[in-house]
């Protein structure tokens, strides 16, 4: 029995698998891009222990696609061979890992909150609980659960940058930016520490202020993985498409959103396609990057891994003019909502379905429909995730068809 990092108790006799383990926290915290590489050296030195295994699943099962999902499973069956012999708090992480597979979102969430009770320097499990309250839009408790384990990691800046991010989620903007500053300070190479006071910064409309933050940090990203590389240059073009740059924006989407993407990955498809979709509403023409970008959405039809991806992924298809592949999802999206449990199903009928509606009427131009759809769901859309940056586009879209309808009706009166 060895200890790692965080100086937590794990089953294994394997130096080399805790250096393993050691590196992957660190990369999992820091959003770095050799999270997958530690995890295969961890399991190289130690096979059986069950703990890399587990965070060998998270990892996978973090990336939001089919495929990834299927790489997730043998880790846990491995993982779950080794049960009885491991501490209580490889058992209870295990247990989380495992509920998330098998989509029990409430379940996972209990277990992580178990887990920072008994084990509050356990900060990976911290992080994947904020992270599903994050894609069940409770904000006071992806706080909290960061919040309650501070006291046992007042060391640690990667803790920090959790708090300021929930700090700035739930409004308390001065504290979030103080928070985010602490860490940045503590250590520069923090890039989730940087996004939180991003989100002040946009939120108070700081906006040179918040390009001169960023850009200033922008050389400590090339160690991160591809969705928090692109999603903080995406909140660096936001900065700029306020000050309506919109040529300074399409090269940040050519040169570092898209052009820096894993192409293949759910979340950097999700960030270009709500960047393209905030330049149009702007009135900036984006050429063929919703055809070009659009390529890549194919495996996304039948997964619906987050209703806050699939409203992206089918405005895109529409504006694309995807016709097959947009009817394909759609059909998907309601099927899907018929076969899930019952905890995320209200998630997708009462929000998604009619929202996915609005979206698409708005992409073909029917604003009326638009309207009609997204007017209900508005108020609850952070019940379907993502930060109130994010969410935003919703109601711009809706802010939009509700202009044009205006502009029509007073065209046909001046007529």
């Amino acid at each position: 029995m060895l200890e790692d990092a965080q100086g937590l108790e794990v089953t294994t006799d394997s130096k080399a698998a805790i250096a393993a383990i050691n590196s992957f926290i660190d990369q999992a915290l820091s959003y770095g891009k050799e999270a997958e590489a530690v995890i295969c050296l961890g399991i190289a030195a130690d096979p059986n222990c069950a703990i890399i295994r587990a965070y060998a699943a998270a990892y996978y099962l973090s990336q939001e696609n089919a495929q990834a999902w299927k790489q997730a499973k043998p880790h846990l069956q491995v993982a779950q061979q080794q049960l009885t012999k491991i501490t209580d708090r490889e058992q209870l992480y295990l247990q989380a890992i495992a509920a998330w597979a098998e989509a029990k979102i409430e379940r996972a969430i209990a277990i992580h909150e178990a887990l920072t009770e008994k084990y509050p320097r356990d900060l990976i499990s911290v992080q994947q609980g904020q992270y599903h309250y994050f894609y069940l839009g409770n904000q006071q408790r992806l706080l909290a659960i960061a919040q309650k384990v501070l006291p046992a990691n007042r060391d640690n800046h990667y803790l920090y940058g959790m708090v300021a991010f929930g700090l700035e989620q739930c409004h308390r903007l001065q504290e979030a930016e103080a928070m985010g500053r602490i860490a940045t300070s503590m250590n520069r190479h923090d890039p989730w520490a940087h996004h939180a006071v991003a989100h002040v910064m946009e939120t108070q409309g700081r906006i040179d202020e918040g390009i001169a933050w960023m850009e200033s940090l922008a050389d400590t990203w090339e160690n991160c993985n591809s969705m928090l590389y692109t999603h903080n240059w995406w909140h660096i073009a936001l900065y700029y498409l306020e000050q309506g740059n919109a040529a300074k924006v399409l090269e940040l989407y050519d040169s570092h959103v898209w052009g820096r993407a894993q192409k293949s990955s759910p979340k950097d498809q999700v960030g270009a396609i709500a960047l393209l979709l905030r330049l149009e509403l702007q009135g900036f023409d984006v050429e063929q990057r919703w055809q070009q970008l659009s390529t890549y959405l194919l495996p996304r039809l039948h997964e619906h891994a987050l209703p806050f991806q699939d409203l992206h992924y089918i405005y895109a298809l529409a504006r694309a003019e995807r016709h097959d592949w947009l009817k394909q999802m759609w059909e998907s999206m309601q099927q899907h909502t018929l076969t899930i449990n019952p905890f995320l199903r209200r998630q997708w009928s009462e929000i998604a379905i009619p929202c996915a509606k609005g979206m698409i009427a708005h992409a073909k131009g029917n604003c009326s429909e638009a309207i009609n759809q997204l007017q209900p769901v508005l108020p609850r859309l952070s019940q379907i995730g993502g930060s109130h940056a994010q969410r935003e586009l919703f109601e711009q879209v809706y802010r939009d068809a509700l202009l044009r309808t205006q502009k029509q009706a007073s065209n046909l009166l001046s007529a």
